[in-house]
């Protein structure tokens, strides 16, 4: 009772395609593969931006200006 033989799952699939057909089930199976694709897009696309979000501020300390603009050589005799 523990496991099918060979025989059960043969019947049980022919079932399966009576009820629902071949093209509806690897429609189904081709809508499961584009949102396992979109899940790992979305996944990475979150440690993306993980990475670029800048440092919250915490009363008491001073954060680090990391993304701060520097001056070039043209602005800095501009405003001298």
């Amino acid at each position: 009772m523990g496991s099918f033989s060979l025989m059960h799952w043969v019947i049980v699939l022919l079932v399966v395609m009576l009820l629902f057909g071949g093209g509806r089930i690897s429609g189904l199976m081709g809508d499961v593969a584009k949102g396992i694709k979109s899940f790992k897009k979305g996944m990475a696309d979150d440690d993306d931006d993980g990475a670029t979000k800048p440092a919250t501020r915490i009363e008491g300390h001073r954060v680090p200006e990391q993304d701060a603009p520097t001056a070039t050589a043209s602005e800095e005799k501009t405003k001298a």
